[in-house]
């Protein structure tokens, strides 16, 4: 089994951990285009166009299924993506975890790019999965850029800033940008700082992996095959190796010490 992964950087480093640990034997395709990054200011049209180049450099490798391991790609680019590659390359697509949230009850806040932050698809989910419960939505301007270059002082000074709009009484933080969730813990410490209590984190990998997963027929749990899983990494079509910067991530290191060589 070969799963595909796509994201403008590294923010699709949490997606291929969870598939990893649901599927060790999965071989993985991580594709990507630092060098565009970030997609979050750019025009819906751009951003699917750069996300149909990084898709197609991923499905080049026939992989058995296509995580959009990136909100703001699913939010923009999900149909072109689908239209060009389906059925023959299911493209399963990256929602926030808003419909868990809601129904844990209130307050919740949800964190996610500017760009994605009041857009249609955002709000439309709200409506749809938390209409009842009191929502906050919170621009994080900078955080996934800093988490893509792992720059620590960078990636505290963004979580401060959206730490203080969040409200003091939410319980459940929604990472509504694939990024956040390599940085959950250090979200976690600043909303308690701020808060005083540690708010529950949801984010979207492990159910992103558990669908693409189902979408090929795979009954994931069960006995896997021991070792020969290969990890190819794609930096706009090219190969590549993981960059300096997802190795000081746990899923970046995990994915490379349980990788066989290619």
């Amino acid at each position: 089994m070969k799963i595909a992964l796509m994201d403008s950087g590294i923010g699709l480093l949490a997606a291929a951990a969870a598939v990893r640990r649901l599927r060790p034997d999965a071989d993985l395709v991580l594709s990507s285009d630092p060098g565009s990054m970030p997609w979050g200011p750019r025009t819906p049209d751009d951003v699917a166009r750069l996300a149909l180049s990084v898709a197609e450099a991923a499905a080049a490798h026939r992989p058995d299924a296509l995580i959009v391991a990136c909100n703001t790609a699913s939010v923009h680019a999900l149909p072109t993506l689908r239209a060009r590659l389906e059925p023959a390359l299911p493209v399963v697509g990256t929602v926030p975890a808003i419909k868990p949230a809601a129904a844990y009850g209130g307050p919740v806040a949800i964190w996610a790019t500017p760009a994605t932050t009041g857009s249609p698809y955002q709000r439309g989910l709200i409506e749809r999965f938390a209409a009842d419960v009191r929502v906050t939505e919170v621009p994080c301007p900078g955080l996934a850029d800093a988490v893509e270059h792992a720059d620590g002082a960078a990636v505290d000074a963004a979580v401060a800033a959206a730490a203080a709009l969040t409200p003091a009484d939410v319980s459940t933080v929604v990472l509504g940008c694939t990024h956040y969730e390599l940085v959950a813990e250090r979200i976690g410490d600043a909303l308690e700082r701020v808060t005083g209590e540690r708010p529950r984190l949801l984010g979207s990998a492990g159910a992103v992996a558990a669908q693409a997963l189902r979408r090929v027929g795979d009954a994931a749990g069960g006995p896997a095959p021991a070792g020969g899983a290969t990890l190819t990494v794609l930096h706009g079509g090219v190969e590549s190796a993981l960059t300096d910067a997802a190795l000081s991530y746990a899923e970046g290191r995990g994915l490379r010490e349980v990788s066989a060589a290619r």
